[in-house]
């Protein structure tokens, strides 16, 4: 998908504040959150194994009652790697201290062939 400039800027802005992390480096973390931010849609098409799905549009709302050790580590990942720098800078702004995103999110593991849950 081909993003809007202003879509762009604004994430570029914010990712230096956001810790990134690589599918490798996702793998070496002993025990995380996985969350799934993208729509209901792209969840059902496929996801990352042990991922919980907690929508973009919701996760601000819902994540406290849902995940409230807000010590514990959590990557979050969308398509593309956009929207969840967006949210996880939400989240440590929230107080949420270990929150990662997933570089080149679900495209990215599907481009290196990393298993993914289908239905």
């Amino acid at each position: 998908m081909q993003h809007s400039p202003g879509f762009v800027a604004l994430v570029e802005s914010i990712r230096p504040l956001v810790t990134e992390v690589t599918h490798d480096e996702l793998n070496a973390i002993a025990s995380v959150l996985l969350i799934d931010v993208r729509e209901d849609h792209e969840w059902a098409q496929g996801r990352l194994p042990n991922a919980v799905h907690l929508g973009r549009g919701i996760i601000e709302r819902d994540i406290e009652r849902l995940y409230p050790d807000t010590e514990q580590t959590i990557v979050l990942y969308c398509g593309g790697g956009h929207r969840s720098v967006m949210a996880a800078h939400h989240l440590n702004k929230m107080g949420y201290s270990q929150v990662k995103s997933l570089v080149g999110g679900y495209k990215g593991a599907v481009a290196a062939g990393l298993n993914v849950v289908t239905e």
